[in-house]
């Protein structure tokens, strides 16, 4: 998980130039269930709802070059609810790659004012990846990496009412979503 971060152009008076930077990539989980239609021979419509548990580290530096000694952690478990099109490549011996696009709608429930930053639990992501079936004895395997990009502002501008918010919330303009996924699914 992580977050392309704007700063803030225009800062109020009295607030000191900050920036903010993903430090590290954290691995989250995802658990998922697949539904699918299958439209013709190389079209599916997938319907994916489950639940993802992520946390991301998001590290303050001053004008000086002098970082806070703590990130801060925005965890995150998001409910959600993507809409696939999957296109079907021809069948070769057991193995049939495939490339997706669709929507995903997500909603975060652990996102709380006690954070530090005020982000909005609501988003919509925008979802690209490939992938393979691979046809075992029982079951199909399918492995496959996507790339979500969340399409709103989850930065509340209000803030979160605290008197460390201006530390955290003043010196950011926007915070947007993006999520790299590898997924494994058995079918």
């Amino acid at each position: 998980m992580d977050y392309r971060v704007v700063h803030a152009e225009n800062l109020e008076q009295g607030v000191k130039r900050r920036f903010a930077e993903i430090i590290t990539l954290n691995p989250g989980i995802n658990i998922s269930m697949v539904s699918d239609l299958r439209l013709n021979k190389y079209l599916n419509l997938r319907i994916l709802p489950g639940i993802a548990f992520g946390q991301r580290d998001l590290l303050f530096i001053n004008e000086d070059g002098i970082a806070d000694k703590n990130p801060l952690e925005l965890k995150s478990t998001y409910l959600e609810s993507p809409v696939i099109i999957k296109f079907n490549g021809s069948r070769m011996m057991n193995a049939k790659p495939y490339f997706i696009g669709g929507v995903n709608f997500r909603y975060d429930l652990a996102k709380s004012k006690k954070d530090g930053l005020y982000i909005n639990p609501f988003d919509i992501y925008w979802e690209l990846g490939a992938g393979i079936d691979s046809y075992m004895s029982y079951f199909r395997l399918s492995t496959e990496f996507k790339i979500s990009v969340g399409l709103l502002n989850i930065l509340n501008p209000k803030g979160t009412g605290e008197y460390e918010d201006i530390f955290y919330t003043k010196i950011l303009d926007k915070l947007l979503s993006r999520v790299f996924v590898l997924t494994f699914s058995f079918e």
